[in-house]
């Protein structure tokens, strides 16, 4: 009973055109080019960038090479979600990420997806 009423209030607490990635995280659009990953839990950078990417393949369609964008500053404050963007002149200057020959605040989509198989151990 318990399980079923958490899953009710789950969906209740997600908007309507919510969509939820394979690692948990909540991504809500905002409009043709930009979309929000809301703060959830203990997550880093890397599970926000996961969260981008699986949108961006399994919502969007775009291409494995097709490039996202972070577009809110770096750091995140706690509690705080994180904007990613289509356009490369919305970018932030990084991606608060540590990604060797990365230029700018933009990843693959195809990379940002990947994120996703890194295997977490509990904090």
């Amino acid at each position: 009973m318990r399980i079923a009423a958490l899953l009710l209030a789950l969906a209740l607490a997600t908007p309507v055109s919510a969509f939820t990635a394979q690692n948990g995280l909540i991504v809500q659009p905002e409009g043709q080019a930009s979309f929000t990953v809301p703060w959830r839990g203990k997550a880093g950078p890397a599970d926000f960038w996961c969260a981008a990417g699986d949108y961006a393949v399994r919502k969007l369609h775009l291409s494995p090479t097709a490039r996202i964008y972070r577009a809110s500053e770096p750091p995140r404050r706690s509690g705080e979600p994180i904007r990613f963007t289509l356009r490369a002149d919305e970018a932030a200057r990084r991606t608060g990420l540590a990604v060797i020959g990365a230029r700018g605040a933009g990843l693959s989509v195809g990379h940002a997806q990947s994120l996703c198989e890194i295997v977490r151990t509990p904090r």
